[in-house]
């Protein structure tokens, strides 16, 4: 291969990473029955004249399968976390005690489940969508590449490579989705 020409497949590939990340986050902040940390970090709380998330305010724990526990560090911050929560759109009430605030988990019921898979297949989407724009933003290089004089061979090379890094992205995504809707169903 010529030195000049050079697609980088590493940045490509970081980026399909970035786009994977992104999906964990993502499903890390659906509900499934179980407490999880995670589930809070969407959340943003007004923080002394400026948004900060939840766990920048207090120590987020997860002390039972089905509670998590926010130890808010500041005592005059504890009504603005609550109220953050309650409007988180998380469906959990929480109870105050101290700066403490419990969040206990309740059970999800059937059609609830089936709401979270049905949201947890669009994030997957949003996913593939992210890496099929990648997978083009590469072919565009080949074909820059092209005008700069690249064989048809090595043209061909770096698109079946390109194509390749893409479908096992694509294939991680939909077990990633696959693994969630799973848990999510799981009673």
């Amino acid at each position: 291969m010529s030195d000049e020409i050079e697609i980088d497949l590493d940045d490509l590939k970081r980026r399909m990473e970035g786009a994977m990340n992104a999906l964990k986050t993502e499903f890390g902040s659906l509900r499934t029955g179980r407490a999880s940390a995670s589930m809070l970090e969407p959340i943003m709380v007004e923080a002394y004249g400026q948004m900060t998330p939840i766990n920048q305010v207090g120590t987020v724990n997860v002390p039972e399968p089905r509670m998590v526990t926010l130890n808010v560090w500041d005592k005059s911050m504890v009504g603005k976390v609550e109220k953050a929560i309650r409007e988180s759109g998380l469906g959990i009430n929480p109870q105050l005690n101290g700066t403490i605030i419990m969040l206990p988990i309740p059970e999800l019921n059937e059609e609830r489940r089936r709401d979270l898979t049905k949201v947890a297949a669009q994030y997957a989407e949003h996913a593939r969508v992210a890496v099929r724009n990648l997978r083009r933003d590469g072919m565009d290089q080949i074909k820059k590449a092209k005008a700069a004089g690249m064989s048809e061979d090595e043209q061909k090379l770096w698109s079946e490579e390109i194509q390749e890094l893409t479908n096992s992205y694509i294939g991680k995504v939909d077990k990633a989705l696959e693994n969630k809707q799973e848990e999510i169903m799981q009673v």
